[in-house]
């Protein structure tokens, strides 16, 4: 299945800091965390997910880190902050009101 651009852009946000919320993490683990929970139905690139976490770093929701990768080579680790544990309980609200909403519409289609 082919999974809206809008959609995806909108589920971007809040689906990275709840997978920070497991812990820190690198880019390439994100986006193999994000192809594992989608069951394969999203594939994300890196030129969709660097900027994205560019932009929360700016925003203060997540932090990071130089560390190394169990093989010696250096890694950025992106951990989520207090601001983005709120904008994630923010935007968890705003996603169950929109998937009850057209819960309710679904069940009379």
């Amino acid at each position: 299945m082919n999974v809206d651009k809008d959609l995806v852009a909108a589920m971007a946000t809040p689906l990275v800091l709840a997978i920070l919320l497991e812990g820190a993490s690198y880019g390439y683990a994100i986006l193999k965390r994000v192809r594992e929970l989608s069951g394969g139905e999203l594939e994300w690139t890196d030129g969709m997910l660097y900027p994205l976490l560019h932009r929360l770093e700016r925003l203060g929701y997540v932090s990071t880190e130089w560390g190394e990768s169990p093989e010696g080579r250096r890694r950025k680790y992106y951990e989520i902050t207090a601001g983005g544990r709120e904008q994630l309980a923010d935007q968890r609200r705003q996603w169950e009101t929109a998937n009850r909403t057209l819960g309710g519409v679904w069940r009379m289609a």
